[in-house]
């Protein structure tokens, strides 16, 4: 099955089928025993280590135990089939990044795909974005492709997704780019600050070095928090990465229990813990949306991500 050939009719209805299932006793009761929150990466990371903080505020809101697990492993796809296979009941749930849900099913064999799960909530923005060393020759995209005409530039190439937007990119303005691999951010950074490459793609880490490095674009729909002067991709070119921080449960859960959770996790988003974990130190905005917006989004995401696909598999 194609994930997207029914995108429009199944998304628009994902919402109302995910919540059709009928009242039971158990989901009046909802919480009753702990709640299992997967984290499909390996610890230390900024989504681990800010679902921690997110799980102790929601437990603390539901008045029960939210216990983090990790399931690192295949971009996510490992704790995310997991997730997609555990019973709809509310007890089994999962904090990703949505790139999680909407990157494997089209690249790789997995046992899910977007449909399979109910979206509950988004928790916040990565702040993805193309960046350069602050004295880089260009400073702008438009700059920085001028340049690639003349010269062929190499970037930080963390992940065969962010390849493929920076490909898509080269491919929309007529030029080619050098893939570097490097393991995350933490290689990343001084790759670039130490003249390795050209520019990188970032999830958000550029961030925290001030001014020794400046955003070229920002890889989300909108412009980053950090950077309004600074246009988006989707501005650009119509697309845009993945960027959410998301909640979301096995398709089927009931109704009262995503309620619930909605307003438990809305809620979270506004404990001092977890608002100074992602403003303070992740330097992420706080951007709750409950499960029909979520939903929405998400869908619009996925265009544009399937149409990235199309032009750089």
């Amino acid at each position: 099955m194609t994930l997207f050939t029914r995108r429009g009719a199944i998304l628009a209805l994902a919402m109302t089928a995910g919540l059709a299932t009928g009242s039971t006793g158990a989901a009046a009761d909802y919480p009753s025993k702990p709640i299992t929150m997967v984290i499909p990466y390996r610890a230390g990371g900024s989504t681990e280590t800010m679902g921690r903080i997110v799980a102790d505020a929601l437990g603390a809101e539901l008045g029960t135990k939210v216990v983090v697990k990790t399931r690192p492993g295949a971009g996510g796809a490992v704790g995310a089939t997991e997730v997609a296979a555990a019973e709809p009941d509310g007890y089994t749930i999962m904090f990703a990044a949505s790139s999680s849900l909407l990157w494997p099913p089209l690249t790789q064999d997995v046992a899910f795909d977007l449909d399979s799960f109910q979206y509950v909530a988004k928790v916040t923005e990565y702040q993805q974005a193309i960046v350069a060393k602050a004295d880089a020759p260009f400073d702008t995209l438009d700059e920085l492709i001028a340049q690639a005409g003349d010269t062929k530039l190499n970037f930080a190439d963390q992940s065969a997704m962010s390849r493929a937007y920076i490909n898509y990119i080269g491919k929309e303005r007529g030029v080619e780019f050098t893939g570097i691999p490097t393991k995350g951010g933490g290689e990343m950074v001084p790759f670039l600050l130490g003249g390795k490459v050209d520019f990188a793609w970032s999830g958000g880490v550029h961030n925290r070095y001030g001014d020794k490095i400046k955003v070229l674009l920002s890889m989300n729909a909108q412009r980053l928090l950090a950077s309004p002067d600074v246009p988006s991709i989707g501005e650009m070119f119509g697309v845009s990465m993945p960027s959410q921080a998301v909640i979301v449960a096995p398709k089927g859960i009931p109704a009262e229990v995503v309620a619930t959770l909605e307003s438990a996790i809305e809620a979270a988003t506004k404990d001092d813990e977890v608002v100074d974990m992602v403003t303070n130190k992740l330097m992420f905005p706080v951007a709750y949306l409950g499960s029909e917006a979520i939903t929405a989004e998400i869908s619009e995401t996925a265009a544009g991500l399937q149409a990235v696909v199309a032009a750089t598999q």
